[in-house]
């Protein structure tokens, strides 16, 4: 090895590395653009988040004021079930799910006389469509009120001391969170919301509060939850984020803009093996094999558009692994290739794979460079360094020697 081929081999990396990024520019802006594009799409069929807002009731004043009281529900029983059905579209996966909502409030008129009632039902949005809606109030039949600006509103006389009934229905569809909220600073009694869901990764959203208690159902099948506010002020509002899944277009793009850092391990690796087992890589020998590196992340996004993100890993590993270590055996013989195979699969397949878990890259990356540096500092302790760079411009000047000194130009 002499310094003239490390200047070469660093050329090449460098080359390489400008081949990713822009591989990795180009799927990030896909991504982008896909994300807008797809996301206003899928919105438009199954509507934005849902945020359901508690009940709002108005009374006549009891003071004389003539301002209307703001009254609380006796009682609030809640209940949401949550299918969550993730759609794909383009390279990313939008968390999409199903809700049935039902409620029961029961309204009660403290005040010694008679008083109407203004009950309030907001709806979480206007973009979204409600099947299977019921609103009624008290136990006759429901209530045939059209919402309007996304309210539904009726006013009843209620009997002093009387208790009327609320019943609230309807079956949506809904992206990324679910929630219940409450008016800032406001005052709730004994509330009690229970929510199924059938996945078991729940999160819960940052500002909102867990549940009171949580029931797995059985595994892979979902989870009960339930939240009691007995006399609450300022209740904070209930929310679950719908789980997170692996997005092919920021996941490769990432993948992509990483993978100088595989290529460098790599070849540091096969320097010093190549060095110390005295084979002569040519720089041209390095040029193909970044291309076999490049040739796993190409295929890795444009496979992703077609099948799932693992197949498709699995297929880009599997084609580049034989291309590398395949043009490595005929190149320098099965010496070199069995050094290059696992070095391949711990720093390309390996870490690339790490990105697939949040918060594991940046460990997988500094375990992976630590114990290289250990690999390589325990292969070469005994090495003497200046014999093996002059062994390397010998034999560099014993090929030049037997190759001879170019011919002339024939002369006419």
């Amino acid at each position: 090895m002499t310094p003239s081929r490390l200047v070469s081999i660093v050329v090449i990396t460098g080359a390489a590395t400008l081949a990713w990024f822009v591989l990795g520019a180009t799927l990030h802006q896909r991504s982008r653009a896909s994300a807008s594009r797809m996301g206003n799409e899928v919105r438009q069929v199954w509507g934005p988040g849902l945020a359901q807002p508690h009940l709002t009731l108005l009374a006549d004043s009891t003071s004389g004021s003539g301002d209307p009281e703001v009254m609380l529900p006796t009682s609030s029983k809640v209940e949401a079930r949550i299918a969550y059905s993730p759609k794909k579209r383009g390279l990313l996966w939008h968390r999409t799910y199903d809700v049935e909502f039902s409620a029961r409030y029961e309204i009660t008129n403290t005040a010694a006389s008679a008083r109407n009632v203004r009950v309030q039902m907001s709806l979480p949005t206007r973009n979204t469509s409600y099947d299977n809606f019921a609103f009624q109030l008290g136990e006759g039949a429901a209530t045939d009120i059209a919402p309007h600006n996304g309210m539904v509103e009726t006013v009843k006389l209620i009997p002093a001391g009387a208790t009327l009934p609320l019943t609230v229905r309807y079956n949506a569809r809904g992206l990324d969170r679910w929630s219940y909220t409450f008016p800032q600073g406001s005052r709730v009694k004994n509330f009690t919301l229970t929510m199924g869901t059938n996945f078991d990764d729940v999160s819960f959203p940052v500002g909102a509060t867990s549940p009171t208690k949580l029931e797995p159902v059985a595994k892979g099948e979902g989870v009960d939850l339930v939240w009691n506010y007995t006399d609450t002020i300022d209740a904070r509002d209930i929310a679950v984020d719908m789980p997170r899944l692996l997005n092919a277009g920021p996941v490769i793009a990432r993948i992509t803009f990483f993978a100088p850092v595989s290529l460098v391990l790599f070849f540091g690796v096969l320097v010093v093996v190549s060095m110390l087992r005295g084979i002569h890589l040519h720089p041209m020998t390095y040029a193909f094999l970044a291309a076999g590196f490049f040739t796993f992340h190409l295929l890795l996004a444009y496979l992703g558009d077609q099948m799932s993100l693992h197949a498709a890993f699995l297929i880009a590993s599997v084609i580049s692994l034989v291309m590398v270590s395949g043009y490595l055996h005929a190149v320098a013989g099965k010496s070199i290739s069995m050094v290059a195979v696992p070095a391949q699969l711990a720093y390309m397949v390996l870490f690339s794979y790490s990105f697939f878990f949040d918060g594991m890259t940046g460990l997988t990356l500094t375990i992976t460079a630590v114990a290289t540096l250990a690999l390589l500092m325990v292969a070469t302790a005994k090495v003497n360094w200046e014999e093996v760079f002059r062994r390397g411009r010998e034999a560099l000047l014993e090929r030049k020697s037997k190759s001879g000194p170019l011919p002339s130009p024939a002369t006419t």
